[in-house]
């Protein structure tokens, strides 16, 4: 997976996978990630845990980072 980001099956990543501390204890609609030894990140729906993960580089994980602590993905005005 090193340098491809896409979409697998959850299934294949062992993770540990990590959900965010905002998730509330309900199990509602959260998802989870898992920093796989290569560098690349998994995100995955909580909800559907053996179905697909988006895989990001480190880069792409890094700017996906930044745009939302820079409020990139805020509701539309």
């Amino acid at each position: 997976m090193t340098g491809t980001s896409g979409t697998t099956s959850a299934r294949g990543i062992t993770g540990p996978w990590f959900k965010s501390s905002y998730s509330g204890p309900t199990g509602g609609n959260c998802v989870e990630v898992a920093f796989l030894a290569d560098g690349d990140v998994a995100m995955r729906n909580s909800r559907d845990p053996e179905g697909p993960a988006l895989i990001f580089t480190k880069d792409e994980w890094d700017a996906f980072l930044g745009g939302a602590r820079d409020g990139e993905f805020g509701s539309p005005q």
